[in-house]
């Protein structure tokens, strides 16, 4: 603990404290004391400050420096390998050397096209097929009891071979 020896006694009243490594003292104490004590407690009312870098740093070794050289490397090892302006690129080579001719796909497409029409078709059958429809009667035996009078000329319906279903049937 850091203590400061004051001149005048009655300085205690206007108060100090005193901490580890600083010492703060009030304005009243401050003018008991000699220009050397003085100094020192501005010493010590103040954390001390970081050194400040300033300036450019000297590294040589930097991010910049680093993507620079590689850049650098790439593009020798592009100049050196590029084709002549005469050639074709590799990938034109290599898509020439391994493409199909154009008149085999034009007959897979045919193909595919015709495929995918029956497909099609088919689909629109399934999809369009209906049940045909049921006309149920709530009293089928109204049938048998068709009577032949009171019927118009062109009217009389033949049911002689008119089979009425059950629901079993």
């Amino acid at each position: 603990m850091t203590q400061i020896k004051l001149e005048n006694p009655t300085s205690i009243r206007y108060g100090y404290v005193a901490r580890k490594g600083s010492a703060v003292c009030s304005s009243a104490a401050r003018s008991n004391l000699s220009l050397s004590q003085q100094g020192s407690i501005r010493f010590y009312t103040h954390k001390p400050r970081k050194a400040q870098r300033t300036g450019i740093s000297d590294e040589r070794s930097g991010a910049l420096w680093r993507n620079t050289f590689l850049a650098s490397i790439v593009v020798v090892a592009a100049y050196k390998y590029a084709p002549e302006p005469t050639e074709d690129a590799y990938l034109t080579r290599w898509i020439t050397l391994y493409g199909s001719p154009r008149t085999l796909w034009l007959e897979l497409n045919a193909k595919h096209t015709a495929m995918e029409q029956a497909n099609s078709e088919a689909t629109i059958l399934l999809t369009d097929a209906k049940k045909p429809k049921v006309h149920r009667y709530r009293y089928p035996q109204t049938f048998d009891q068709i009577s032949p009078f009171l019927t118009p000329v062109g009217m009389d319906v033949d049911t002689s071979n008119f089979v009425v279903k059950g629901d079993r049937d």
